[in-house]
């Protein structure tokens, strides 16, 4: 049932990825990935992809929020990690954005970005920082396989899947500029009080 779900959105062409993005980052699993989609809308109809991957972070922005909202209104089986002032709700706090980050703007990394999506909710971190960080993200991602798509065509999933160590070292690295931003603002701030 859900391929034939995939399918109907994949002949939707760039509205088709809007509705993907929204289903799958809501936490439904389908069989398409949005990479491999946006890929194909590129090498069929390029006038067309960056509509489709703009689609495809307002799709995902918009799924993630609703669960992260979900997470953050009260899933009872994580109420308790919510309230345990212990060491990972200190350092989701102060880091949590970056493993949001990475499994959203990298497509090979088998990371479950669901569970940071969940934690960011239950540990009441800001909706508008949160949003930054998946929007950013996604946007990174998806226009990255718009561009690969255009210049590569079928190819583009071969490019990711022979560079991912170095599309892997990309996301460390900008994930670690992150962290070094976070603590540089942490400083100025400690400093100014």
């Amino acid at each position: 049932m859900l391929s034939r779900i995939t399918s109907a959105l994949v002949a939707f062409g760039p509205w088709g990825v809007f509705l993907l993005g929204v289903i799958d980052s809501i936490g439904i699993p389908l069989p398409a990935t949005m990479d491999v989609l946006i890929i194909v809308i590129a090498v069929k109809a390029s006038s067309r992809v960056w509509l489709a991957a703009l689609l495809g972070v307002l799709g995902s922005a918009i799924g993630n929020v609703v669960l992260f909202q979900m997470a953050r209104m009260g899933v009872r089986r994580f109420v308790k990690l919510a309230d345990n002032p212990g060491r990972f709700r200190i350092w989701f706090h102060r880091y949590g954005l970056v493993t949001v980050f990475l499994p959203a703007a990298t497509p090979v990394l088998p990371l479950p970005l669901k569970f940071f999506v969940i934690s960011a909710g239950v540990l009441h971190t800001s909706i508008v920082r949160f949003l930054a960080v998946i929007v950013f993200a996604r946007a990174c991602r998806y226009f990255g396989d718009a561009f690969l798509g255009v210049k590569l065509g079928l190819d583009a999933q071969g490019f990711l899947e022979r560079n991912a160590w170095t599309l892997v070292g990309v996301a460390i690295a900008l994930a670690a500029a992150l962290v070094a931003l976070i603590r540089w603002g942490e400083g100025r701030r400690s400093s100014v009080s």
